[in-house]
């Protein structure tokens, strides 16, 4: 029978003591394999799928392993019991009973930086423009802290986005939030295509959020074009993209203004549309069981929409800026529309486009009593306002007698501000109408405006 060796006491244990922690060092500074654990899929209801044996938090992401090989990424969007509720971000074939569920730590890391200009990308940050991958010099998050409201700088300054009616009669001030309001069919992709050409902003994002799949290459190349793609950043998160890619393109979409307004750079941000951003959050609020309450929509997406809009606007005085502008489709051309509604109390100004002057050919078909700009009174001149109401009184009178008009039962003479309506509308509807690919800046809008109005305004002091 083998003797054991004696163990080692005092000093000479001292070296072999040194040697085994030198050795533990050495394996911790390799690295240390994290524990890593996972939860199990149990049941998949509907557009849910619910998991068991995760300690995750709301919002966090996980990914799904399939019976081939692959890789599902999902949400967490709520919680039953000891089950989490997750939607996936991808079709979700394949998926089996008792599948394994791997939370992955940490937020979205979104690339941002100049290489990101002329880029078009998916609502999850991938490109989909062929053009390679996205090698950008930083990165940013998909949620950030909100800028306390005292350190905004206020809309002092107009922007010129190029479209004549608006320069003149809606004027848009660096910062504003405005909303562009229509049903389908009434051109408000070509107004979106034109202020992206035209406008004098440093950097361009354009959300294009629950539309037709056919309509992005369409509005990138014929209504955009290589001018506009030039300095702009397209995030396509198309109709037959999961509810939960919808949503994050709209949040993309505004991390990356975000980014370049922190910058110092001017910004027009293009939503197009909010609308299906709220119909996305109301898929997914229904599918984790939220009741609904207004025409079907759950509360909690009235809550979420003013979370994004006020994340647009001014930076700190002497910084940047995100001038937005969101589509709003109105369902019927209902302004009463609860997400019309809702958008319309929160936004800086709405500017309605009319379906009866789209079907007669006046584009952009601009609703000018419907329509307003709410911080124009900051950044234009008093005399710029009056011609501008002198206007719009003008074209309100000759509407409410335009059916007199066309049958002939008009008589002049009767009524002078009439006659004065009459004898303006002509030069009123040209100056309101025009050309998709014509531009005509801040500085002309308003010229145009004072030679229009001069007749029937008093002579300035």
């Amino acid at each position: 029978m083998s003797t054991p060796a004696p163990r080692q006491t005092g000093a000479a244990a001292l070296p072999a003591a040194v040697s085994h922690l030198q050795s533990l060092r050495a394996r911790l500074a390799g690295g240390v394999q994290p524990f890593v654990y996972s939860g199990s899929l149990v049941r998949v209801r509907g557009l849910i799928l619910e998991a068991q044996g995760l300690d995750v938090s709301l919002g966090e992401r996980c990914r799904i392993s399939t019976d081939n090989n692959r890789f599902i990424d999902a949400e967490v969007v709520g919680f039953h019991g000891d089950s989490v509720q997750l939607m996936a971000l991808g079709e979700v074939q394949g998926l089996m009973p008792g599948a394994r569920v791997h939370p992955v730590p940490g937020d979205i890391r979104i690339p941002v930086g100049p290489e990101l200009l002329g880029r078009v990308i998916d609502g999850n940050g991938r490109p989909l423009d062929g053009a390679g991958p996205l090698l950008a010099s930083s990165y940013t998050s998909l949620s950030t802290r909100p800028i306390n409201p005292l350190e905004r700088a206020l809309v002092r300054q107009a922007l010129d986005v190029g479209v004549r009616a608006i320069n003149a009669l809606f004027t848009v001030g660096r910062g504003a939030r405005m909303g562009l309001f229509a049903g389908s069919g009434v051109g408000k992709s070509v107004l979106l295509g034109m202020m992206a050409r035209n406008t004098d902003a440093d950097v361009i994002v354009v959300g294009l959020i629950g539309e037709r799949g056919r309509e992005v290459k369409e509005f990138i190349e014929d209504i955009l074009g290589d001018a506009g793609l030039a300095r702009a950043v397209v995030v396509a998160a198309p109709a037959d993209a999961p509810a939960l890619t919808r949503i994050r393109g709209a949040r993309l979409a505004t991390a990356i203004a975000e980014y370049y307004r922190d910058q110092g750079q001017n910004v027009l941000l293009l939503m197009d549309s909010i609308t299906r951003y709220a119909l996305a959050l109301r898929e997914v609020a229904l599918a984790a069981g939220e009741p609904p309450a207004a025409r079907g929509f759950p509360p909690s997406v009235f809550a979420k929409l003013p979370a994004l809009v006020e994340r647009a606007g001014n930076g700190p005085a002497g910084g940047g800026s995100i001038t937005a502008f969101y589509t709003v489709l109105m369902e019927g051309d209902d302004q009463q529309d609860p997400v019309a509604d809702n958008v319309r109390a929160i936004l800086d100004g709405h500017i309605v486009l009319s379906r009866r002057l789209a079907e007669q050919g006046h584009f952009p078909a601009i609703d000018l009593q419907s329509s307003i700009s709410r911080v124009m009174p900051a950044i234009a001149s008093p005399v710029e306002l009056r011609r501008m109401q002198r206007l719009k009184e003008l074209q309100s009178r000759y509407t409410s007698q335009q059916d007199l008009i066309a049958v002939g039962a008009y008589t002049p003479g009767a009524d002078p501000q009439l006659d004065l309506a009459v004898q303006a509308h002509a030069g009123i509807r040209q100056f309101l109408v025009q050309d998709m690919h014509t531009a005509v800046d801040l500085a002309q809008s308003r010229a145009q405006l004072a030679d229009l109005m001069a007749p029937y305004l008093p002579p300035e002091n």
